[in-house]
């Protein structure tokens, strides 16, 4: 089942003959239970491109459509329920409130979604059992490591059960080990907890956890590729290859 559908967007900054085509015609699928990441240089238009299926931005032209429904339709008034009924986000750089505890944390989107406080308990130590940092539920995020700040911000966005989760650079704040760690989680929450997930990456290593990569290259789809049976080593190379092809910068491999 479809759970993403892009249908020639284009995203257009500027006027008159000062036109910048940030994305430029792109159309994709997303199935549920895919983990997909969108690769390309600085200035490719990934970023341009995630921020109008998370409804950040409008697209100038062409339809986005998340669980069925068209969200270029949507009026302002509504986007803040779709969003928080329908998309879960992972952000580089955890937005994770200091005052409140990991716990609090998590559990902030039940409350906002008017969850039975009965619930909400069980919920959050559910979730954060099944991502490894129900023993850190009590601490503040100053008091946690890296990682588990990550894996704090991974719990908050599949608390809800979204229909789609977006990740935007998710290990670039990371360490090596804490990049690992967090894609392993990622991972996880897409084989075990069939959560689907969308991510933003300019690193080879990351991408490589995927089942599929898409390459944009000034504003268009570039080439994709799928790692079927392939060893995560097979597809990192393959990964390569196309960055090589692509002209982009591959000195980031970790």
């Amino acid at each position: 089942m479809e759970v993403l559908k892009l249908e020639n967007v284009k995203k257009y900054y500027g006027v008159n003959t000062n036109i910048t085509k940030a994305v430029d015609g792109i159309s994709f699928d997303v199935d549920e239970g895919e983990f997909v990441a969108i690769m390309g240089a600085s200035g490719s238009g990934k970023t341009t491109l995630l921020n109008c299926i998370s409804t950040i931005d409008n697209v100038t032209a062409g339809h986005i459509y998340v669980g069925g429904k068209d969200i270029t339709e949507i009026k302002e008034d509504d986007m803040a329920d779709f969003r928080k009924e329908n998309l879960g986000f992972i952000f580089q750089d955890f937005n994770l409130l200091d005052t409140l505890s990991i716990e609090e944390n998590i559990s902030l989107s039940l409350i906002i979604n008017n969850e039975d406080p009965n619930k909400v308990d069980n919920k959050v130590k559910d979730i954060a059992t099944k991502l490894g940092i129900a023993d850190v539920l009590k601490k503040f995020p100053y008091e946690v490591s890296g990682g588990q700040k990550q894996r704090c911000a991974c719990a908050r966005a599949l608390i809800n059960h979204p229909k789609l989760i977006l990740a935007d650079e998710p290990t670039g704040a990371l360490d090596s080990k804490s990049s690992r760690m967090l894609l392993e989680t990622m991972n996880d929450m897409n084989d075990k907890l069939k959560a689907t997930i969308l991510m933003v990456t300019h690193d080879s290593f990351s991408a490589s956890f995927c089942k599929r990569v898409l390459f944009l290259k000034d504003g268009k789809i570039f080439n994709e590729i799928v790692r079927g049976n392939k060893s995560r080593k097979d597809f990192f190379d393959e990964i390569i290859d196309v960055l090589t092809l692509l002209g982009g910068d591959v000195g980031n491999v970790k």
